[in-house]
């Protein structure tokens, strides 16, 4: 088979075919709207929780989303947690010990004393682990907190070296 046979049946155009991409614009629909179904689960309302939220994804943290919200710095980390952001304070081995006190294998005090946390840390630590994300609000905020996690390796830009540092 020669080249002239295969390409016998292409044809050019002076057009080319229109067939776009499908997109979903929920531009219309403020972020505090979309959030407005699920306020009664929220520990704040749902304009607070979109102001927390739009202030986190432009890189504030979880005390300056809260302050601009007017809501404490501890709402603020639970609204991110049920809109599907990790917000756990405590590390791996502490998250097991809050298990063990949650499961009545620890006392209050001892779970306390074996995290190092204080009150209030802990008190957020318990509450991530004994509330589960909303599932259809984080579906409602999707491609909000994406923007965010795009490079992993943003945080750490500073101690990464470059290729023109080796010489």
């Amino acid at each position: 088979m020669e080249l002239s046979e295969i390409a016998a049946g292409i044809e050019v155009t002076e057009r080319q075919e229109e067939r776009g991409v499908a997109t979903v614009d929920e531009t219309d629909v403020s972020l505090a709207e979309r959030l407005e179904p699920f306020e009664s689960d929220l520990p704040c309302s749902a304009s607070e929780a979109a102001t927390v939220l739009t202030r986190y994804s432009e890189g504030a943290s979880v005390g300056a989303a809260g302050r601009s919200a007017d809501i404490a710095p501890t709402t603020a980390a639970k609204t991110l947690h049920l809109l599907g952001e990790s917000v756990f304070p405590l590390g791996p081995m502490a998250r097991e010990i809050i298990q063990d006190w949650l499961d009545g294998q620890l006392t209050r005090s001892e779970a306390l004393e074996l995290t190092r946390a204080g009150e209030d840390t802990f008190a957020l630590a318990v509450y991530v682990e004994t509330h589960d994300t909303l599932e259809d609000a984080c579906a409602a905020v999707e491609g909000v907190l994406a923007a965010q996690h795009t490079d992993n390796r943003a945080p750490l830009a500073d101690t990464m070296s470059e290729t023109t540092d080796f010489f």
